[in-house]
């Protein structure tokens, strides 16, 4: 592994482009920059706020889910994000031309749902877009947010997933039938069955790999097993041109155990699903 540059303010979203460059975003400097295969850091766009997730969008441009900012600490030489900045305003979706740095507000809200604090983009092959809204923390409460499905040119926006904990990560599988969703604080990764381009489908059937299923509560499918959910990704490796977009393992006392990978139904609300049972309860994983 190669170090490419340093000194970036606490970097997320990167986008590999065509001439060898990368697009990333810098949370706490509040820009959207490019790192040369040289090294060299420009700023192409400064967004404010806490530019996070970035994907390029069917026109060509950079969309970026800002989450509004942090409050940041500095300990023993890192940065921290904290609490909802004090100056923050609202989560957006911003479109920015990476030629000029124009930088466009393309949603606020969805309806009557402001926006709190978007995390992280993948667009489909019909050009629209999925994203995580994180939610924003503040000293004695905390948002419960969802995810969204929106179009790249400002005509559709629409909260599909509701609620969830804390989604942060989002991808599509191959052939755009699954959606999946980490959950920061839960140590979990969702998969939603999608019927069409932001239209979600019904349960996720069983997959044909040998692997025991069983069922949570409100139409949720876990696996049981760290030795099964590895034969799970190994079919899907076999089947597809692309394995699961993450694997998450939470720590134990003791080792190591699987975090929860799994789906519910549309219409249900989020359920709790009680942990691996261990002799002490282990801590929460972060991505």
């Amino acid at each position: 592994m190669d170090i490419v540059t340093t000194g970036l303010k606490f970097p997320e979203g990167p986008v590999a482009l065509p001439d060898g460059s990368v697009l990333v975003v810098e949370i706490a400097r509040g820009t959207l920059s490019r790192v040369t295969p040289d090294g060299d850091v420009e700023v192409v766009a400064e967004p404010g706020g806490g530019p996070n997730g970035a994907a390029i969008g069917p026109d060509g441009k950079c969309y970026v889910c800002n989450n509004g900012g942090f409050e940041w600490t500095e300990r023993r030489g890192r940065t921290y994000p904290g609490d909802q900045a004090t100056d923050y305003r609202t989560g957006r979706i911003e479109r920015i031309d990476l030629d000029t740095g124009a930088v466009e507000v393309l949603y606020e809200s969805a309806g009557d749902v402001p926006l709190r604090g978007p995390n992280d983009i993948v667009f489909d092959a019909s050009g629209g877009f999925w994203f995580t809204d994180h939610g924003k923390t503040r000293a004695r409460e905390r948002d419960r947010t969802g995810v969204f499905y929106a179009k790249a040119d400002g005509s559709f926006i629409e909260e599909a997933i509701f609620p969830l904990e804390a989604p942060n990560g989002v991808g599509l599988s191959p052939d755009e039938n699954e959606l999946y969703v980490a959950e920061t604080p839960t140590g979990r990764l969702w998969a939603f069955p999608l019927a069409a381009p932001g239209k979600l489908a019904g349960e996720r059937a069983d997959r044909p790999d040998g692997g025991r299923l069983v069922r949570g509560r409100e139409g949720y499918f876990l696996f049981d097993s760290l030795a099964v959910t590895q034969r799970a990704t190994s079919a899907w490796r076999r089947s597809s041109t692309a394995a699961l977009p993450c694997f998450l393992l939470r720590v134990a006392n003791r080792g190591l155990y699987p975090c929860r990978i799994g789906s519910r139904r549309t219409s249900a609300s989020a359920a709790r699903i009680s942990r691996p049972p261990t002799s002490r309860s282990p801590p929460r994983a972060s991505l």
